[in-house]
């Protein structure tokens, strides 16, 4: 059966309606993905799924035929969940069919959607979520060709428009502020977590002059990478709270569903410290105890701050979304032409095999013995001029073919 634009639907859950600390509650591990997106594909006989998660959103890319409730999608994937909490996330879903959905895709991977507007890292994130997602088995042809041209689409913008010409991403943010500081380039700082966001946070902050990184992470060997490139020792997030050799910043955006910095594990790591310290946490939901705010004077710096200066991002670069905008409605025109020609393609695919096999049948059947009266030379040239004919069968009449049920549906 072919592609239906009517049986794409996206689940979002972003910035826009939800609180980021809410939209935390639906992150989802990697390592545990597969099983339980897989889960939810069976339960509800969906297509496809593709499962997209940053720090400010959670989407579910779906194809299928079914009505999907929402309240018993979100049950079914995340059980822990209170009747509260699914009623809340509910009510607060953004539901996009069809053309809706394809715009939607197009718009976020262009980062307009985005909290921090022309912030890059989206384009990655999508990538990177759909090769998880068809690496498990989870997408088919439909999400295949959505996602390729919504790669493509992403890349126009970021080349054809001044977009992200001034970045204010989460890392030069988290950047500026240290800047705003006057953070000593020397300072000793704690990175939690080594993902893609403090990955990137900690080039940046090493190509801007700061040398003296220690690193902890759950997974050593990813600790270990991280701190190759940044010259840095590395220990497992185990070793947290017995680190005792103090520090000036902490750096911390992991993906765990708790605190990983308790006020216990904090005050540890201060060791008697009394000097004031930089805490900077991007995770969702975040890493470090609100408890540590509330009893010890630091400067903090938290994902929620990034999302009260979004509105004025959106300001300074309205114009530019305006242009990005014009290119995602092209975009969107061309991959509704796509689908079209992708379905032409899957109902006429058949058609070549059934010519084969009429050839065949007249060679092994129906004149089967007047080949055999044929000499060697001559039943050469019979296989070359059959051959001809059906290759030239196959592409003049499929392309015709294809031609007017195009224009039939464009009709």
């Amino acid at each position: 059966m072919g592609n239906n634009l009517k049986h794409l639907k996206i689940f979002a859950f972003t910035h826009r309606k939800l609180d980021v600390v809410k939209i935390g509650l639906l992150h989802i591990e990697p390592v545990d993905q597969a099983a339980r997106l897989k889960r939810v594909k069976e339960r509800f006989d969906l297509d496809e799924i593709m499962f997209l998660s940053t720090c400010n959103r959670v989407e579910f890319t779906i194809v299928s035929k079914s009505n999907i409730s929402i309240e018993g999608f979100i049950r079914t994937l995340y059980p822990d969940l209170s009747e509260v909490d699914v009623s809340y996330l509910s009510l607060n879903v953004e539901e996009y069919i069809g053309d809706s959905a394809v715009e939607h895709s197009l718009s976020v991977a262009s980062s307009i959607e985005s909290m921090i507007v022309g912030e890059r890292e989206i384009i990655t994130q999508v990538r990177n979520a759909f090769e998880l997602s068809n690496v498990s088995g989870l997408t088919g042809d439909f999400l295949r060709l959505l996602i390729r041209q919504v790669i493509e689409t992403a890349k126009k913008v970021y080349t054809q428009t001044s977009i992200a010409t001034k970045p204010v991403s989460v890392v030069s943010l988290a950047y500026h502020k240290l800047k705003q500081l006057n953070i000593p380039l020397d300072s000793r700082i704690l990175i939690i977590g080594s993902g893609n966001t403090n990955s990137n946070m900690c080039k940046f902050l090493k190509k801007h002059g700061f040398s003296n990184f220690i690193v902890f992470n759950r997974t050593v060997e990813n600790a270990e990478n991280l701190a190759g490139e940044l010259k840095a020792s590395f220990y497992p997030l185990s070793e947290l709270p017995f680190y005792k050799k103090g520090f000036d910043v902490i750096l911390t955006c992991t993906g765990a569903n708790h605190n990983v910095v308790s006020l216990e594990t904090y005050e540890s790591l201060l060791n008697g410290d009394k000097d004031l310290k930089t805490l900077i946490d991007i995770a969702i939901p975040q890493d470090i105890s609100p408890e540590i705010i509330q009893k010890h004077k630091v400067h903090y710096l938290s994902i929620d701050v990034l999302q009260k200066i979004s509105n004025d991002n959106l300001k300074v670069r309205a114009k530019e979304v305006d242009c990005v905008k014009l290119i995602v409605n092209e975009a969107l025109e061309d991959f509704i032409h796509v689908v079209e020609e992708r379905n032409v393609e899957l109902v006429m695919r058949d058609v070549p095999r059934q010519v084969k096999a009429i050839k065949e049948t007249a060679i092994d059947e129906v004149f089967k013995r007047d080949m055999e009266e044929l000499d060697p030379e001559a039943r050469e040239v019979l296989d070359k001029v059959l051959g001809y004919v059906e290759k030239k069968y196959i592409s003049g009449p499929m392309k015709l073919a294809k031609e007017i049920i195009l224009k039939n549906v464009a009709n």
